[in-house]
């Protein structure tokens, strides 16, 4: 097994801080990957980990992806994330979050933290009165509140564009989309793919999530255990990181794999995998950056319509790499990824 040291080295992480406050019980690991840009920003995600070992996995890769979704979005920001370790559920009080408040303001801005999985704005708010270095606040503090419907957004115009490309047509009309995960962007996704016209299929470990989306739109539920056998047009991951392994994608039976959530493939040759079967793979931190954009607009000031459009320009965005990988026959995570080297080397 790799030491700490081995693990920050093996992506040139700046940075990687262990927080531990003995009087509310915070077990937090924040990872600053990359600052070249600009800050790091990233979410605060606050999960019950198994282990310490697989918390700071996630953390450090969930750090890379925010350096690689900042810079394919055209951000002046680096990457950083954040992992509290503890269940969301029955571990929360306000003076928990405060004390990460705390920590974050040591840091003297070099991260900004914002919501994630197992988070909220109201959560990041006690946060807030410890440190002014957090973004996705209350928007009647002036601040513009949970990221989770533009990162849907700009995944629904993902979508869209892989389809284009995949099938010379966009329209979801006739289409299958399994979505994995009913979260907060899940649902939102679930909701414009049925205005849409589209055929979704949803799972998630929450039952009552589910129940609730097939009450609202009449959408067919399974078992998370079956979302990778479902016959569709589009797989849309939109869960916890690592979805796409040696044991996933051979189960998948779908032309297009596009969704929210970040870190969707184990390891990057799985986009090798994805791309010998056929099947077309939407980079991850390219068609989900909606999110990012919205509290990085945030930090620079930018109004909604602002926001808005720079959330639509990633269909335009997704398509150019879709189009630079069609012709060299090369997975789009490769032209992605080099599209990101070239923009933090200048």
């Amino acid at each position: 097994m790799k030491s700490v040291f081995e693990l920050i080295q093996l992506h040139d992480h700046e940075q990687v801080v262990f927080c531990n406050d003995r009087v509310t019980g915070l077990k937090a690991i924040i990872a600053i990957h990359n600052t070249t840009l600009g800050p790091a920003l990233g979410g605060t995600r606050m999960w019950p980990y198994v282990s310490e070992a697989e918390a700071l996995w996630d953390v450090l890769n969930l750090s890379r992806d925010m350096t690689y979704k900042a810079a394919a979005a055209g951000l002046k920001l680096g990457g950083g994330k954040s992992v509290i370790i503890g269940d969301p559920q029955t571990m929360k009080t306000p003076e928990y979050f405060r004390a990460f408040g705390r920590f974050l303001e040591t840091l003297g801005g070099r991260y900004i933290a914002s919501e994630d999985v197992g988070t909220t704005v109201e959560d990041l708010e006690y946060a807030h009165l410890e440190t002014k270095h957090i973004a996705g606040t209350d928007p009647h503090r002036g601040g513009r509140g949970d990221p989770s419907p533009l990162t849907a957004l700009g995944v629904f115009h993902g979508i869209e564009a892989c389809l284009a490309h995949r099938f010379d047509d966009a329209t979801f009309k006739g289409r299958r989309v399994a979505v994995q995960g009913a979260g907060k962007v899940g649902s939102h996704l679930v909701h414009r793919l049925i205005e849409a016209g589209a055929e979704v299929i949803v799972t998630d470990i929450d039952e009552l999530k589910l129940q609730a989306l097939h009450t609202s739109y009449g959408v067919r539920v399974c078992a998370p255990s079956e979302i990778y056998d479902q016959e569709c047009d589009v797989f849309a991951p939109c869960a916890m990181s690592g979805a796409l392994s040696d044991e996933t994608i051979p189960r998948l039976k779908c032309a297009i794999v596009a969704g929210g959530s970040n870190v969707q493939i184990e390891r990057r040759e799985h986009a090798d995998m994805l791309h010998a079967r056929g099947i077309l793979y939407a980079p991850d931190y390219v068609i989900n950056a909606g999110g990012l954009i919205n509290v990085g607009g945030e930090h620079f000031g930018w109004d909604v319509a602002r926001i808005v459009h720079e959330v639509e320009n990633i269909a335009p965005r997704l398509t150019d790499i879709l189009t630079r990988a069609s012709r060299a026959n090369i997975p789009p995570l490769a032209v992605a990824d080099e599209m990101v080297r070239e923009v933090i080397s200048k």
